[in-house]
Protein backbone atom coordinates (compact mmCIF):
# COMPACT_ATOMS: atom_id res chain seq x y z
CA UNK A 1 0.00 0.00 0.00
CA UNK A 2 1.34 3.36 -1.00
CA UNK A 3 1.02 6.89 0.25
CA UNK A 4 -0.93 7.63 -2.95
CA UNK A 5 -3.43 4.90 -2.04
CA UNK A 6 -3.93 6.42 1.44
CA UNK A 7 -4.45 9.86 -0.11
CA UNK A 8 -6.97 8.41 -2.60
CA UNK A 9 -8.97 6.80 0.22
CA UNK A 10 -8.79 9.98 2.33
CA UNK A 11 -10.16 11.98 -0.64
CA UNK A 12 -13.06 9.55 -1.04
CA UNK A 13 -13.86 9.74 2.67
CA UNK A 14 -13.79 13.55 2.59
CA UNK A 15 -15.88 13.87 -0.58
CA UNK A 16 -18.74 11.48 0.29
CA UNK A 17 -21.39 12.25 2.93
CA UNK A 18 -21.40 8.57 3.95
CA UNK A 19 -18.53 6.26 3.00
CA UNK A 20 -18.63 2.53 3.70
CA UNK A 21 -15.86 0.04 3.05
CA UNK A 22 -17.65 -3.30 2.83
CA UNK A 23 -17.37 -6.86 1.61
CA UNK A 24 -20.26 -8.31 -0.36
CA UNK A 25 -20.48 -11.52 1.71
CA UNK A 26 -20.22 -9.90 5.16
CA UNK A 27 -23.42 -10.07 7.28
CA UNK A 28 -22.34 -7.07 9.41
CA UNK A 29 -21.80 -5.04 6.25
CA UNK A 30 -25.25 -6.06 5.00
CA UNK A 31 -26.80 -4.93 8.30
CA UNK A 32 -25.03 -1.56 8.09
CA UNK A 33 -26.04 -1.01 4.46
CA UNK A 34 -29.65 -1.91 5.34
CA UNK A 35 -29.68 0.56 8.25
CA UNK A 36 -28.24 3.32 6.08
CA UNK A 37 -30.75 2.58 3.29
CA UNK A 38 -33.66 2.76 5.77
CA UNK A 39 -32.53 6.30 6.62
CA UNK A 40 -32.11 7.26 2.94
CA UNK A 41 -28.41 7.88 3.48
CA UNK A 42 -26.50 8.70 0.32
CA UNK A 43 -23.95 6.00 1.12
CA UNK A 44 -20.96 5.46 -1.14
CA UNK A 45 -20.11 1.79 -0.71
CA UNK A 46 -16.89 0.13 -1.83
CA UNK A 47 -17.17 -3.66 -1.94
CA UNK A 48 -13.52 -4.43 -1.26
CA UNK A 49 -13.79 -8.10 -2.23
CA UNK A 50 -14.89 -7.13 -5.76
CA UNK A 51 -12.11 -4.60 -6.40
CA UNK A 52 -8.70 -5.43 -7.80
CA UNK A 53 -7.09 -3.12 -5.25
CA UNK A 54 -9.48 -3.98 -2.39
CA UNK A 55 -6.68 -5.33 -0.17
CA UNK A 56 -4.68 -2.13 -0.65
CA UNK A 57 -7.74 -0.02 0.18
CA UNK A 58 -8.31 -2.10 3.33
CA UNK A 59 -4.66 -1.60 4.31
CA UNK A 60 -4.99 2.15 3.70
CA UNK A 61 -8.08 2.21 5.94
CA UNK A 62 -6.11 0.35 8.62
CA UNK A 63 -3.43 3.07 8.43
CA UNK A 64 -6.04 5.83 8.62
CA UNK A 65 -8.29 4.38 11.34
CA UNK A 66 -6.48 1.53 13.06
CA UNK A 67 -9.47 -0.66 12.11
CA UNK A 68 -8.88 -3.67 9.86
CA UNK A 69 -12.42 -5.05 9.87
CA UNK A 70 -15.40 -4.21 7.69
CA UNK A 71 -17.70 -2.47 7.58
CA UNK A 72 -15.55 0.59 8.07
CA UNK A 73 -17.94 3.53 8.14
CA UNK A 74 -17.45 7.29 7.88
CA UNK A 75 -20.15 9.94 8.13
CA UNK A 76 -19.28 13.50 7.17
CA UNK A 77 -15.62 12.53 6.98
CA UNK A 78 -15.68 11.34 10.61
CA UNK A 79 -14.80 7.73 11.39
CA UNK A 80 -17.80 6.01 12.97
CA UNK A 81 -16.35 2.50 13.22
CA UNK A 82 -18.13 -0.73 12.35
CA UNK A 83 -21.68 -2.07 12.39
CA UNK A 84 -22.02 -2.16 16.20
CA UNK A 85 -20.94 1.50 16.35
CA UNK A 86 -23.46 2.43 13.65
CA UNK A 87 -26.27 0.54 15.41
CA UNK A 88 -25.34 2.21 18.72
CA UNK A 89 -25.70 5.64 17.08
CA UNK A 90 -29.08 4.57 15.72
CA UNK A 91 -30.21 3.32 19.17
CA UNK A 92 -29.23 6.65 20.75
CA UNK A 93 -31.23 8.48 18.07
CA UNK A 94 -28.10 10.21 16.75
CA UNK A 95 -27.64 8.48 13.40
CA UNK A 96 -30.30 10.30 11.38
CA UNK A 97 -29.00 13.68 12.59
CA UNK A 98 -25.39 12.72 11.74
CA UNK A 99 -26.43 11.67 8.24
CA UNK A 100 -28.44 14.83 7.58
CA UNK A 101 -25.67 17.10 8.77
CA UNK A 102 -23.19 15.22 6.56
CA UNK A 103 -24.97 16.00 3.29
CA UNK A 104 -22.59 17.83 0.98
Amino acid sequence: MSKAQIERVEKLIASKPVFVASKSYCPYCAASKRTLAELDADAYVLELDTLEDGDEIQSALLSITGQRTVPNIFIGGKHIGGNSDLQALKSKGELKKAISSAKI
